[in-house]
């Protein structure tokens, strides 16, 4: 189906339930994908893969976290990162920020589209921020003022919006406070995040709804994990509520260091070929894409867990 490019930000809350023409895809692979890889990916590679996935027609990416490089030594790059790829492009450039320091470090670095995560349960934000979830959302308080100073646009991710690897499911009504919060700190998007792949379609439907009944004109997202297989059956639910901004990381990769059993995140590429077979539009080139891919394959030297990685060319569908 044929449609305009677009970062996603011009259409807010149910009007988006009223067709299903396009979605935007926020690609993750540079944060969530590479986080846990013990391999570490050079900043100059990290550029190619960006620069390409920019080529490929993707409007939306997580490129970075700014967090102690010990924490997550493959972050440690974000400042450069950031600088290098900032300038020249109108492509929306995410970077997680946690506290105030990462805050001045995304000014410094010329960031314009940072994100807030915070995690619903206490068990996985005291594993994930070192606090429950109050002192994690207190904590950003003095980040939003810094960063609505400098004109920079927050979303923010809400993880383990469904299932806590420490506490359990997590209550519907938990997630709606902390979107609640983080709308008053300026969130403009917020991302309902299935941190370890727990969730089932019928989390997906229980949680959206009773958010959405909570915040009617708050646009939503979805960052899903793949590790019980149900990740593009949550997609494909989530379509059906009326989510149009779904996370994805090319090849499948990644997962949560402080997050046990997570596994990588739903591939760009499958989700891709999905919307693209039903005709939802992405804006996103597949050929150009699986070349991306292979380039992600040799960097890491590993069998990537996409589906389409295994299968030596894109399907016919994806090349309309």
């Amino acid at each position: 189906m044929a449609a305009s490019r677009t970062t996603g930000y011009e259409t807010t809350g149910p009007a988006e339930q009223e067709r299903v023409e396009q979605v935007l895809i926020t690609d993750v692979l540079l944060r969530d994908g590479l986080q846990i890889e013990p391999v570490t990916v050079p900043t100059s590679d990290k550029i190619r893969l960006a620069s390409g996935l920019l080529e490929a027609g993707l409007t939306s990416l997580e490129v970075g976290a700014f967090v102690h490089p010990e924490k997550v030594p493959q972050m440690a790059d974000t400042d450069p990162l950031v600088a290098a790829l900032q300038p020249g492009t109108d492509a929306a450039l995410h970077t997680l920020v946690f506290n105030e320091r990462g805050a001045l470090r995304a000014v410094a670095a010329g960031a314009r589209h940072v994100r807030f995560v915070v995690s619903a349960s206490d068990g996985h934000s005291r594993a994930n921020a070192g606090t429950d979830t109050r002192g994690a959302l207190e904590r950003l308080e003095p980040c939003a003022r810094l960063l609505t100073e400098h004109g920079i646009r927050i979303e923010a991710s809400i993880a383990t919006a469904f299932v806590c690897p420490y506490d359990g499911e997590t209550p519907p009504r938990r997630v709606v406070d902390v979107a609640r919060r983080l709308v008053e700190l300026g969130a403009k998007v917020i991302h309902l995040a299935d941190t370890i792949g727990a969730a089932s379609p019928a989390h997906i439907r229980r949680t959206v709804c009773e958010v959405r009944a909570a915040l009617p004109a708050q646009p939503l997202g979805l960052h899903l994990h793949n590790t019980y297989g149900m990740a593009s059956a949550n997609a494909w639910e989530g379509v059906q509520l009326g989510i149009r901004r779904f996370d994805a990381a090319l090849g499948g990769i990644g997962g949560c260091p402080f997050a046990p059993g997570a596994a990588g995140n739903i591939a760009t590429d499958d989700l891709v070929n999905l919307f693209h077979h039903v005709g939802i539009a992405t804006g996103v080139d597949a050929a150009k894409l699986v070349a991306v891919r292979d380039q992600l394959h040799v960097l890491l030297g590993r069998k990537l867990e996409s589906a389409l990685s295994s299968v030596p060319a894109a399907p016919v569908a994806l090349r309309v």
